[in-house]
């Protein structure tokens, strides 16, 4: 019963086979390989982009820190939610690989939304030598909440962003959950809503270790390439990500591994409001749930084996009764009996 992250998950049987595959004989590196000839040809297609510029990276925060990195001067500031990934979870890498531009924390919470994102970007005004110019906008989907931008949201921020100036990047390392939650295409969620660039998680998605970062508008391609190889993050044999990649996109693996994460996190939702006490902190719309549990709930299913991120307080010490809050990611692989085995024991 492993709820930790979709980190924590296997990679898809496919994936392992098509880097086994791709192991055979030799090929160019450093990206010359003819299956990411294929990967950049697939995802325009995907994204009815035929100009996009697209590189594959080893990690989500390689991704996010060197897309901004591109999109981002050093005097300048990335809007972003108080709870975007690049805030919380990756060790002031923006800040590091853009050469020093600040993050500015936008509203509060996981999701922007345009009155906050328009008075952040007023905060700063434009021409003024002793402060930091205004950036890149970041936007996180799925958001680390769990919760999705619909296309008119996403529209409506750009709209902001646009008005200004400033550039959008999607960190997209759920990109395939948050799609099958909204049921649009790759395009609408992105360049059509105004998006500028892109990741792809591959990832959390069942892969072994590829994010793919795609520019809509051409012009970045040479600097990124820099920043990847300068940053160290520039494989030599490329051809294990461009195969995991290929093979993610190929067959619609990525969505339906997608779904079946998204899928399990609704009947693992379902089974939790059966549970007494169960406070559900935000609405499930992708494949990962927040719910506050009685602390003796969790004891419960602690000592029956259970694995997922627990907070706000001790889990030994406290009132039977306190409710603490549970997030509990699913994968693409995890049982649906484990999920009811969870519920069950959630119940008593």
């Amino acid at each position: 019963m492993n709820f930790a992250s979709d980190n924590c998950g296997p990679a898809h049987g496919e994936i392992l086979n098509a880097m086994v595959e791709a192991n055979r004989g030799f090929a160019p590196s450093y990206g010359a390989d003819t299956l990411m000839t294929e990967v950049q040809a697939r995802l325009r297609e995907m994204f009815e982009a035929p100009e996009a510029e697209v590189f594959l990276v080893a990690t989500g925060t390689a991704a996010n820190a060197l897309a901004l990195s591109t999109m981002a001067q050093p005097w300048q500031t990335v809007f972003c939610a108080p709870l975007a990934h690049i805030q919380t979870d990756e060790c002031n890498a923006p800040e590091f690989f853009t050469g020093g531009a600040k993050l500015t924390l936008v509203g509060e919470g996981d999701k922007l939304t345009p009155a906050a994102l328009e008075a952040a970007i007023r905060g700063w005004t434009a021409g003024d030598v002793h402060v930091s110019q205004r950036g890149p906008v970041a936007l996180t989907q799925v958001t680390e909440m769990g919760r999705v931008y619909t296309c008119d949201e996403l529209a409506a921020l750009t709209d902001v962003a646009r008005a200004y100036g400033l550039p959008v990047y999607m960190d997209g390392a759920r990109f395939a959950n948050a799609l099958e939650a909204l049921g649009c295409s790759p395009a609408e969620m992105t360049w059509k809503a105004g998006v500028d660039a892109a990741s792809v998680g591959g990832t959390k998605n069942g892969c072994v270790g590829v994010e793919a970062v795609i520019f809509f508008q051409p012009g970045k391609s040479w600097e990124f390439e820099l920043r990847r190889k300068r940053a160290a993050h520039l494989f030599s044999k490329h051809r294990y990500l461009s195969a995991q990649m290929l093979t993610y996109l190929e067959g619609d693996l990525w969505r339906r591994s997608a779904r079946a994460a998204n899928v399990r996190a609704a009947r693992l939702e379902a089974g939790l409001r059966s549970v007494p006490g169960a406070d559900f902190a935000a609405e499930r719309q992708a494949n990962m749930i927040f719910v506050r549990l009685p602390r003796a709930t969790h004891q419960r299913l602690r000592a029956a084996g259970a694995v997922y991120g627990l907070y706000e307080g001790p889990l030994e010490e406290g009132a039977p009764e306190e409710p603490l809050l549970a997030r509990l990611v699913c994968d693409w692989s995890i049982a649906e009996a484990e999920i009811d085995r969870f519920v069950e024991l959630a119940r008593g």
